[in-house]
């Protein structure tokens, strides 16, 4: 059993809260933490991603499209896709990312 907690997770090295709670060779699993008013730019990669809404409300870009998101919502994206996420809310935005490798 491997157990990994938010608050000593490896920090992934961009501008937001983002944190490895699972590392495989399959995949790696992301937790998000966007502060009222923050961005995650757009941007893609290589590999599938599903994003899973924890709680708070935001606006996903994906392709050409922007959508408002709310919790308990998942939403999938394909490899090579433009994706972005922008706090809504007055709360913070949390989200799991699942990379599909």
């Amino acid at each position: 059993m491997q157990i990994t907690e938010l608050r000593t997770a490896e920090r992934v090295p961009i501008a937001i809260d983002a944190r490895k709670m699972l590392t495989r060779t399959d995949c790696e699993l992301i937790h998000l933490s966007l502060r009222p008013g923050e961005v995650l730019e757009t941007h893609s990669n290589p590999f599938d991603v599903a994003f899973y809404v924890l709680e708070g409300i935001g606006e996903l870009t994906a392709g050409t499209e922007s959508r408002i998101i709310a919790a308990d919502t998942v939403i999938e994206i394909p490899a090579g896709e433009l994706r972005g996420w922008k706090n809504l809310s007055d709360a913070n935005l949390r989200v799991l990312v699942v990379k599909l490798l």
